[in-house]
């Protein structure tokens, strides 16, 4: 074992007979793996990254935005506003199907597979 290996060692040990570990969230749960079958070896590692930074698919943001976007329209009563939500909320929308598109999810592909998902359950 390296010089580097037996100091993290140690430090570990201090810390636990510390009892610095003894308050973590989650403390004596089973951790449970993350399905991550659907995105591609390579991409795995920066997918988990980002994940764990906070940071959204550009597909995930702007459905996020699109939400939001609804529910400042539901909620405002000025008519100039309504118009200016509504028309972000339109780019926003459009942009969205741009993108799916580009990643092969059409509506026509949803429908196959709501339809074999139909079928099969």
């Amino acid at each position: 074992m390296d010089i580097v290996a037996k100091i993290a060692e140690q430090k570990i040990r201090e810390a636990m007979e510390r009892g610095e570990f003894d308050n973590l969230p989650f403390h004596g749960q089973p951790i449970i793996p993350e399905d991550l079958s659907a995105v591609p070896e390579p991409l795995r590692m920066g997918y988990k990254i980002l994940k764990n930074a906070g940071v959204l698919p550009p597909e995930m943001q702007l459905k996020k935005e699109i939400v939001t976007l609804q529910q400042l329209l539901a909620a405002c009563g000025d008519a100039e506003e309504q118009v200016r939500l509504r028309t972000k909320m339109n780019e926003k929308t459009l942009r969205f199907h741009i993108l799916m598109e580009k990643r092969g999810h059409t509506a026509a592909s949803r429908q196959y597979r709501d339809r074999v998902l139909q079928r099969l359950g």
